[in-house]
């Protein structure tokens, strides 16, 4: 191996690996600064990809907000996240869904994953 991925390994927390894939509904909890104040936020959607590996990894999340299409990207290994709660999980059959962009409606749905 050569000397950037051993430090990327380095740099990673080694906490619980993320669960969630493409087409999960997830609710991301994450620390926003203000000034001097400092708040939690939450961000709730549909995940349409995971990208990358170790240090870099990131996700993207997309939800409607009256009307309008507001798509997120996290890293995974970011220290403002507070928690990722899984609300649904999605049956899709692509690792990556950018589709839905084009979908209204009922298109637009994901169906859920029976247990």
């Amino acid at each position: 191996m050569d000397l950037t991925t051993e430090i990327a390994k380095e740099l990673v927390p080694s906490s619980e690996p993320s669960v969630f894939k493409a087409g999960d509904t997830i609710t991301v909890y994450y620390r926003i600064k203000e000034g001097d104040k400092e708040r939690t936020q939450f961000f709730k959607g549909d995940v349409l990809q995971r990208k990358g590996s170790g240090a870099t990894e990131t996700f993207t999340i997309r939800k409607i907000s009256n009307g309008i299409a507001v798509e997120r990207i996290f890293p995974v290994n970011s220290p403002l996240i507070e928690k990722i709660e899984i609300n649904k999980k999605g049956k899709v059959r692509r690792a990556r869904i950018f589709y839905l962009r084009g979908l209204t409606g009922k298109k637009a749905r994901i169906k859920e994953l029976k247990k």
